[in-house]
Order: C-alpha cells, then structure tokens, then sequence
C-alpha cells in the first residue's frame, strides 16, 4: 500500500521526467551551465544522465531542486 505525500513535490513524477523536462526548458548548453556535471556537458543524453544521477545523490538532488524551482515559477505564473 502506498501513503499519500502531499507535501513531496516529486511525488509521482520519474527522474526521467525531471531530466526531460529540464533539457526541453534549458537546453543541454544552459542545463550543463546551472549545474556542472559532465552527463550534461559532455556528450549529453538522457540516458546517460540517468545513469550518473541515480548512482550520484548530490548530482540528483541540484537536479531535483532545480525542477522543483522551475515548477514553483511557473505554478505562479
């Protein structure tokens, strides 16, 4: 059984979106530019960002936050 998390805002959503999201937003360029790590300046795909961010949880938390902020600017909008 799963529990409700009202106050996760990832809750539900996949990494895979997250990076998606970002990379549709920024840009490989811009995205590599916030947040300096080589899956998104070198060669970049999803599925090597994926890769790295799952294995990587200081990677995947500037990730996860940087989604988190762009969700707040746009829900206000």
């Amino acid at each position: 059984m799963t529990n409700p998390q009202p106050n996760n805002p990832l809750h539900g959503i996949t990494l895979e979106k997250v990076v998606t999201s970002l990379v549709e937003y920024y840009g490989w360029e811009e995205l590599g530019e916030r947040i300096s790590i080589r899956c998104f300046n070198d060669n970049p795909s999803v599925k090597s960002s994926l890769k790295f961010l799952r294995k990587t949880p200081w990677a995947r938390a500037k990730v996860e936050a940087l989604f988190i902020s762009i969700q707040n600017s746009v829900w206000k909008k």
